[in-house]
Formats: structure tokens, sequence, C-alpha cells
């Protein structure tokens, strides 16, 4: 079977000098794992690689082991095929915000009826939709002064999530060809 594009969405990557790891670094523990074409995107562990579906399906697994012996401390890494993503994008509901406004939270897993269960209002003046293994935020005030956090929708979704702003989503689709 022919080889796809994915992109895999890390969490907790160089973010505030914590959990440093250099991109080459990143990449041969990509390739490693039998990726080929792989390509990074800024230092916060976004990775474009080429790969069959049954080793893309390894990958998180992989790669989170890899972070955890090299580096010591643990990374999820969320996963989305090139059609995977460039479907999200199509269906963020604010996309006539600003872009500086948007962001897309990353769920490893669909949270199903979890979602209904969320409080609308947390945020006031921040809106979010879930939608599928998507959730869709808009943050007039900014992604760093929302209550729409990671570990908000992680505890109450049953699930592992990684945020990315709306200029990434759309880089990453660029460059996975999406």
């Amino acid at each position: 079977m022919a080889n796809r594009t994915y992109i895999a969405l890390l969490r907790g990557i160089n973010v505030g000098g914590k959990n440093s790891l250099p991109m080459a670094e990143l990449a041969a523990m990509f390739e490693a794992a039998g990726c080929q074409s792989v390509r990074t995107y800024i230092q916060s562990g976004n990775v474009v690689f080429d790969a069959s579906q049954a080793i893309a399906a390894k990958v998180p697994a992989a790669i989170s082991a890899a972070i955890c012996r090299q580096r010591g401390f643990e990374s999820p890494v969320i996963l989305r095929s090139g059609a995977e993503l460039r479907a999200a994008a199509k269906r963020n509901p604010f996309v006539k915000a600003p872009a500086e406004h948007l962001h897309v939270a990353f769920l490893d897993s669909d949270p199903g009826a979890l979602a209904a269960t969320l409080e609308p209002n947390r945020s006031p003046g921040d809106s979010f939709r879930v939608d599928g293994r998507e959730i869709f935020l808009h943050c007039p005030k900014g992604y760093g002064k929302t209550k729409l956090t990671n570990a908000w929708f992680d505890s109450r979704l049953k699930t592992t999530s990684t945020v990315r702003n709306w200029k990434t989503v759309l880089k990453l689709l660029e460059l996975s060809g999406a």
C-alpha cells in the first residue's frame, strides 16, 4: 500500500523552557520509526512525514517511548492524516474571525457524549465547538488568557489534547500538501 502524509502534533515540547527537544533529534526519532520525508515546523513539536498506514499507526507510541527513553519526559503524540487535517480545517466554524484569535485543540480520541457536559460559558468572551476529535476555539483576548485549557478539556473529556494556533494549522496543511 502506498505511503500517505501524516502530521504528528506533540504536546509540551520546548514550551516555557521545559521539555527541551531539538527538532533534528525529533526528526531522527521519526526516521528511526520508519517514517520518510520527515520535516518539522517550528520548535513546538509539529512533524509532517510520509508512511504506510501500518507504520503511522505505531508512530504515537513509538515516538512517545523514544522521547521518554532519550529525554526523560513524556510527550503525548496526536496523529492526523493530511486528509483529516484538511477536513478539520474546513469544519472550523470560527474561520471568519481574525486568525490570531483562532486555535484548534486536537484530541487523541473522540469524546462522544462527554462533549455535551462542557460548560459553554467557562471563559466569558471565548467560544468553542467540539467536532469529533477537534475543538475549535475562538479566543478574542488571546489564548494565554482563556480558561479553555488543555487541562480543563482533558479532565472533562477523558482524552488528551494539544492546541495549535490557526496560523500553524494552515502552515501544516501547506507542508503536508493537504
